[in-house]
C-alpha cells in the first residue's frame, strides 16, 4: 500500500474563503502540529491554496460571481501554488476519510463524461467529486456525465456546486436524477426529480463555536468592505478580528492596509509592525510598511525595510525596484544602477522594467558626463 499525501514541514497553507465544515481556528493548530501552516489568505510565503467551500456563497451575491473565483485559481495557478478543496485538505490533515482506490486520470474522465476540462476542475476543486483529483473513481465518471447534462441544459459549475452538497456525500447522487431548477423559480439550484424538491441537508461536520462562526463572518464581511474600498468600515472589522484573535498576522496586515487607504498612517505603520511582530517572515508587511515610511519621507526606514524584504524574498522584485529609486533620488547613482539591473534580472517586459532601462541609461549618461 503506498503511503498518502503528506503535510510537508515548512509548507504555508493559505486559506481563501471560510471552511464549511471545518473551523480553520482548528485545522490551524493541526497544520503547525505538523511544522507547517495555515493562514487566511495568501502572501508571497504561500505554498498551497486551501478554497473554503463557502466562498461559493460569498461571491453568489457579488457582481463578478464565479468568474472572479475562476480569475482567482487561475492566478495561483500561474503563481506556482497547489490548490486544495477543502475535502482535499481534510483528507490530507488526517480528519476526514479517504475515499475508495480509483483508477481514471483527468483526460479520461474528460473523454468519458464530455465534461469540459474548466468545469471539472472548478468541480474538483470545490468536492462535486467524490475525489478532489486524479485519480477519480467509476463514481465520479457517473456524476460527471449528470454534471455535463446539467451543463448542456443551462446550469453552471457554480450552480452545481453550490447545490450538490445539501444533501451529504456527493457520490450518494450517482443514484439519483438531477434537474437544472430554473423552470422552478431557482436558477441556481440543482433538484432531484422525486418531487422537484431542492438538494438540501446539513453539512457533514459541526466542530465549531459559536466564536469561529462569527470570526468568519467577520473576516468574510471584512473582506467585502475593503474590496469595496471602505476603508474605516473595513479597519473596524478587522479589529473586531483581532479581538478574537490575536495572532492572525494578516488581519494586522489587511487592516493597516484600510487604515492607509483612510490616510490614517500613524495607525497603518503600528498594525504593519504589529503584522512583522506576528510573523516577521511576512515580506508584504515589510514591503508595505517601507512605502509608508517612503511618502512620509522617512528615507532611512524606507531603506531598512526594503532592505529586509529583499532579503526576505530574493524573487521579489518590486522593493528591489523601490529600493533603486529611492538611491536614485538620493543621489546613490551607482547603487540605484546596480538595483536597476537587478531589477531587470526579475523582470524583464513590464513597464517597470522599461522604466528600469530607462534609469539605468540616465544613470549612464550622468556618470559619463561626470567622468568626462
Amino acid at each position: 500500500m503506498t503511503a498518502g499525501p503528506v503535510i510537508v514541514p515548512g509548507a504555508v497553507f493559505g486559506a481563501v474563503g471560510a471552511l464549511a465544515a471545518f473551523p480553520l481556528r482548528l485545522a490551524a493548530r493541526e497544520v503547525e502540529r505538523r511544522h507547517a501552516e495555515l493562514r487566511r489568505g495568501v502572501t508571497r510565503r504561500t505554498t498551497h491554496v486551501v478554497f473554503g467551500r463557502t466562498l461559493l456563497a460569498k461571491v453568489a451575491t457579488s457582481r463578478t460571481g464565479d468568474a472572479e473565483i475562476v480569475r482567482r485559481t487561475n492566478a495561483e495557478r500561474e503563481a506556482g501554488r497547489a490548490l486544495i478543496s477543502e475535502n482535499g485538505f481534510l483528507r490530507l490533515l488526517g480528519l476526514m476519510k479517504a475515499p475508495e482506490a480509483s483508477s481514471l486520470s483527468r483526460q479520461s474522465l474528460i473523454d468519458q463524461s464530455r465534461l469540459a476540462g474548466d468545469d471539472l476542475d472548478m468541480l474538483s476543486l470545490f468536492d462535486a467529486f467524490e475525489h478532489d483529483g486524479e485519480p477519480y473513481s467509476f463514481r465520479d465518471l457517473i456524476l460527471a456525465r449528470k454534471y455535463a447534462g446539467l451543463i448542456a441544459s443551462g446550469a453552471t459549475w457554480g450552480a452545481i456546486a453550490r447545490s450538490v452538497h445539501r444533501s451529504g456525500p456527493v457520490a450518494s447522487l450517482t443514484a439519483k436524477s438531477l434537474n437544472v431548477g430554473s423552470q422552478h423559480g431557482r436558477p441556481d439550484a440543482i433538484y432531484l426529480d422525486e418531487g422537484l424538491s431542492e438538494l438540501d441537508g446539513q453539512l457533514l461536520f459541526d466542530l465549531g463555536s459559536p466564536e469561529d462562526d462569527t470570526l468568519e463572518e467577520l473576516f468574510a464581511e471584512a473582506e467585502t468592505a475593503e474590496e469595496e474600498e471602505r476603508h474605516d468600515d473595513a479597519a473596524t472589522l478587522y479589529q473586531r478580528c483581532l479581538a478574537i484573535d490575536p495572532s492572525d498576522a494578516i488581519a494586522a496586515f489587511n487592516r493597516a492596509n484600510c487604515l492607509r487607504g483612510a490616510s490614517r498612517v500613524a495607525e497603518a505603520a503600528h498594525d504593519y509592525a504589529r503584522a512583522i511582530k506576528l510573523d516577521p517572515g511576512f515580506v508584504e508587511a515589510w514591503f508595505n510598511l517601507a512605502g509608508l515610511m517612503s511618502d512620509e519621507g522617512k528615507v532611512a526606514s524606507a531603506r531598512r525595510h526594503l532592505q529586509k524584504a529583499i532579503t526576505l524574498d530574493k524573487a521579489y522584485a518590486d522593493p528591489v525596484f523601490n529600493l533603486a529609486r529611492l538611491e536614485f533620488d538620493a543621489g546613490n547613482f551607482p547603487e540605484a544602477r546596480r538595483l536597476w539591473a537587478r531589477y531587470l534580472e526579475l523582470d524583464t517586459d513590464s513597464e517597470w522594467a522599461r522604466l528600469a532601462q530607462k534609469g539605468i541609461q540616465f544613470v549612464d549618461l550622468h556618470m559619463a558626463r561626470t567622468a568626462g
